[in-house]
């Protein structure tokens, strides 16, 4: 039996990973998909005080208070922010990383650090007109390439507006979590205005990562829960 930790990404929720975590349940698998404080149904304690640390100290109390161990750790783009400092800090807890087009942060760096200087000044301008000198209004389904128009409204729907700050505080890392064994990075080859191939396509010359890629929009955990499921079953088995 595998412990799988599922970390979703801005916006979203533990709710992204429900066809997910019903597939490998029904391996005989514990999952955990546990939502970032803020989102998802959690949505109501939103603040500007809330920080990648806050998410980051989410995903560790997880850890701690479950006493998990040998756990594969998933985390989907923005929580790739998140689960590399927790297996920089924990990495005795982890078989494996997955970074699920995701952003692989370096030491000091922000999420906003891997933006255009015009994007990031949009983004600053939306978080002032419209999200309350705090948080960020969801990016719209079609922009992240979901597939199925089902799914676009089940995502709109269920999307909520990000702190700011969780996308501006760097990251802060000593280079531990480099020595994990197993470390994979998943990428999406449809997302239609991804970036992602930065990340992926260096790694991919790097011995001790493998690189795949699934033809799905950026939510591949929406899009393709088979595909991923049997992945991560994969990876269970090494």
């Amino acid at each position: 039996m595998a412990t799988f930790l599922l970390v979703h990404g801005a916006w979203h929720g533990g709710w992204c990973w429900k066809r997910v975590a019903k597939r490998l349940s029904a391996k005989g698998h514990l999952v955990y998909a546990p939502t970032l404080t803020g989102l998802g149904e959690r949505s109501h304690l939103a603040g500007p005080e809330i920080d990648l640390s806050c998410h980051i100290k989410d995903i560790l109390a997880v850890l701690d208070t479950e006493e998990l161990s040998d756990v594969i750790i998933c985390g989907h783009s923005y929580g790739g922010q998140i689960i590399t400092p927790v297996i920089d800090q924990r990495i005795e807890s982890f078989h494996s990383g997955v970074w699920l087009d995701a952003f692989v942060p370096e030491d000091g760096q922000s999420l906003l650090d891997n933006w255009s200087p015009e994007r990031i000044q949009k983004i600053r301008e939306k978080v002032l007109k419209v999200g309350d000198g705090w948080k960020i209004p969801p990016m719209k389904p079609e922009y992240f390439g979901v597939m199925n128009q089902q799914d676009i409204e089940w995502v709109r729907r269920r999307c909520v507006p990000q702190p700011f700050k969780t996308f501006s505080e760097p990251v802060q890392l000593t280079g531990t979590w480099q020595s994990l064994p197993r470390k994979f990075y998943i990428l999406a080859e449809l997302h239609p205005n991804s970036n992602f191939k930065r990340f992926s396509a260096p790694l991919s010359q790097k011995p001790d990562w493998d690189v795949r890629s699934i033809p799905s929009g950026h939510d591949i955990m929406v899009d393709k829960p088979d595909i991923l499921a049997k992945i991560l079953l994969e990876i269970a088995d090494l």
